[in-house]
């Protein structure tokens, strides 16, 4: 299984798929499934019971996940691939644009 090169908070863009094109922030990632949440892309309808938060239950909007090869990290408005190398003064792997070399933050 490879390294899984997104976190959580990168801004994304969809590169495959039904919400091609579209990019948002990653809410969430499950590592197991290789699969992970995107603000406000892959919109899904879902039936919910009356609970203390919904009141009125019914049907509700909510974001689908998303396989982690279908999304490519932006940077400054461009998608660029992500790889890692070890930082020279504090001997840590971080993240790297591999079109520019700069460090990720």
């Amino acid at each position: 299984m490879s390294k899984i090169k997104l976190k959580k908070g990168d801004l994304v863009k969809v590169i495959s798929g039904e919400s091609r094109g579209s990019q948002g922030k990653i809410v969430s990632i499950d590592i197991n499934k290789l699969r992970a949440i995107v603000e406000g892309v892959n919109m899904i309808s879902k039936s919910e019971k009356p609970n203390a938060k919904n009141t009125t239950g019914g049907i509700v909007k909510k974001e689908g996940s998303i396989h982690i090869s279908n999304l490519m990290f932006l940077e400054t408005g461009k998608t660029v691939r992500i790889g890692r190398k070890l930082d020279d003064k504090t001997q840590k792997l971080v993240r790297i644009s591999r079109k520019t070399k700069e460090v990720i933050k």
